[in-house]
């Protein structure tokens, strides 16, 4: 890198993107020593890091300065910079940022006016609740015309949070939201965006979201349908959203509503009823719901999700998929990028759906998380012949499990 940029001058350039970008890298060309600092401090509008740290947490984050995380997000640490001096992370000319950081006071750092030429911000936040006291500068931010925010942990603080950090950014042009609320006595719908969010966005022209609410069913006062929420949308005029109401256990129900087209590559807590549209981009999936899952829905799930990496079932109950020994003949589901298979809360016949190569094609699944003794008899002890070739694919396996297991049991496993 450094002998490509120090080898001529590059006038134009403002955009600069590295990949498996790691500290020690900082340590070297992020300092006032760097042979960089003009490109980096002078001409650099846009700097996108791709990071390769492969740790959950860092310890010491004050080498950093700026990420982007494009793996899964669990696997890789969010920036820490709480604490650190504005003159630690600031910049008079980067225009856009896209970031990962740690908590919501990570967030707030950033946009307490040491970015002052901030356009664009593009943030993932890992958890959001974990907010500390520390008043923050609320100053409107007028230059911001662009706002990406997502978090994957459920958030119990939205209304005194996140709602808060949008009411500064009246000047908005496009926002886009992934969120998971919980511990609210109503559901987020289309007249709370309307009346909390966009009344306060006059410009906003492009809005991108899903936003899903776990609600106790003790506190609901009627039975909410998919109806009632759309009619919410249709009050306000945005035409092209769609909703997903789920009980997930006796005593919660999630209500889901996002816009369509779908873009976000996760979806969580869906049940048995769900839009017939195409999720294009999901390639993360977990499914729960009260009622058992049946041969159908699994075969509507791969052609609703045709890019789907992982799957998570979280149901112990189970309609009668087969008899384990029938050989009767049925649709096959076919989930041709299927690599990672959780089946540790999932009843033993979605296990036997999805291992017997009669029943799902599997091509890519190398990484099953399962409960050991259903593992054992779903498959009669690592003998049953319609599932040697899917378990023999199998690379990473994710049990509780005896320490000694039988010839037959690695012979089943070969590229364990």
């Amino acid at each position: 890198m450094e002998r490509i940029l120090l080898a001529t001058d590059y006038p134009n350039l403002t955009k600069l993107k590295l990949f498996y970008f790691k500290k020690e890298i900082i340590s070297h060309y992020f300092t006032n020593e760097s042979p960089l600092r003009y490109i980096f401090q002078q001409q650099i509008t846009n700097l996108i890091l791709v990071n390769h740290d492969t740790s959950k947490m860092i310890g010491s984050l004050k080498n950093y300065t700026l990420t982007i995380m494009e793996t899964f997000y669990i696997s890789h640490p969010g920036l820490i910079l709480s604490n650190l001096p504005s003159t630690t992370f600031s910049s008079s000319t980067l225009t856009q940022l896209c970031i990962d950081v740690y908590t919501l006071d990570d967030c707030l750092y950033l946009l307490d006016g040491r970015l002052k030429q901030l356009a664009t911000l593009i943030v993932r936040i890992h958890y959001i609740d974990n907010s500390s006291t520390i008043v923050h500068n609320m100053d409107n931010l007028p230059n911001l015309k662009c706002l990406s925010l997502k978090s994957y942990i459920q958030v119990k603080s939205y209304d005194n949070t996140v709602l808060p950090l949008l009411r500064r950014m009246s000047y908005l042009e496009k926002l886009t939201l992934y969120l998971r609320i919980e511990d609210r006595d109503r559901f987020i719908d289309g007249t709370h965006l309307e009346n909390e969010i966009l009344i306060n966005m006059s410009q906003l022209h492009s809005f991108t979201f899903y936003i899903c609410t776990y609600i106790d069913t003790v506190n609901l006062i009627y039975n909410l349908s998919n109806e009632d929420v759309q009619r919410t949308f249709i009050n306000i005029g945005q035409q092209h959203i769609a909703s997903i109401i789920n009980y997930i256990d006796p005593k919660h129900i999630v209500c889901s509503i996002f816009s369509i087209p779908f873009t976000f590559d996760r979806l969580e807590d869906i049940g048995n009823i769900f839009p017939n549209i195409i999720f294009s981009y999901v390639t993360y999936l977990s499914v729960k719901d009260v009622v058992p899952f049946n041969r159908e829905f699994f075969i509507r799930v791969a052609r609703a999700f045709p890019l789907l990496k992982t799957f998570r079932i979280l149901n112990y109950d189970s309609q009668p998929l087969c008899n384990l020994n029938s050989s009767q003949s049925y649709e096959i589901a076919e989930y041709r990028y299927l690599i990672y298979l959780d089946m540790l809360c999932g009843n033993i016949n979605y296990l036997e759906q999805f291992l017997n190569e009669e029943k799902t094609y599997v091509p890519r699944l190398t990484k099953l998380k399962v409960v050991y003794n259903n593992l054992r008899i779903v498959t009669n002890n690592f003998t049953r012949k319609e599932m040697r070739r899917n378990c023999a694919k199998i690379k990473q396996l994710l049990m509780v499990i005896p320490l000694v297991h039988s010839k037959d049991f690695y012979l089943y496993f070969p590229s364990l």
